[in-house]
């Protein structure tokens, strides 16, 4: 005989979750790449057209950072979430950003960062610079 389906933990409960999980890999992200020398200049950076997770300085090279956080690998690996439409999204986000804070850099690159955070296991940080 079957056994009836768990029941579904509310809404409210899974998107406080999720949140959580986000901010967790955002701040993952944002040590693993000042550990390599980046410096952090914006973090949720928002305007009408959408958010970017992080934006840093790489030298003389403005980096805008898309962040993507799994708890597992059930729907693919985290750095498999960006696609080119979604980068192009971020570089036209990049130069709202550039316009806002009157910034000339050398240069713009869209990185990713991808983390997966199992419960209970080891945490897994992959940066992937220049997408799209």
């Amino acid at each position: 005989m079957s056994r009836p389906a768990a029941p579904l933990p509310p809404r409210d409960t899974v998107a406080a979750h999720n949140r959580h999980l986000g901010r967790r890999g955002e701040e993952l992200a944002a040590r693993h790449l000042t550990s390599l020398g980046m410096v952090v200049l914006d973090r949720n950076w928002r305007c009408d057209a959408g958010e970017i997770d992080l934006v840093l300085r790489d030298g003389r090279v403005l980096v805008i950072c898309e962040v993507k956080t799994r708890s597992s690998r059930d729907y693919g690996d985290p750095v498999e979430a960006v696609d080119r439409r979604k980068a192009d999204r971020l570089r036209r986000l990049g130069v709202r950003w550039l316009l806002a804070h009157s910034c000339h850099p050398d240069d713009v690159r869209v990185d990713l960062v991808g983390v997966l955070a199992p419960p209970g296991g080891p945490v897994e940080v992959e940066h992937v610079e220049g997408v799209g």
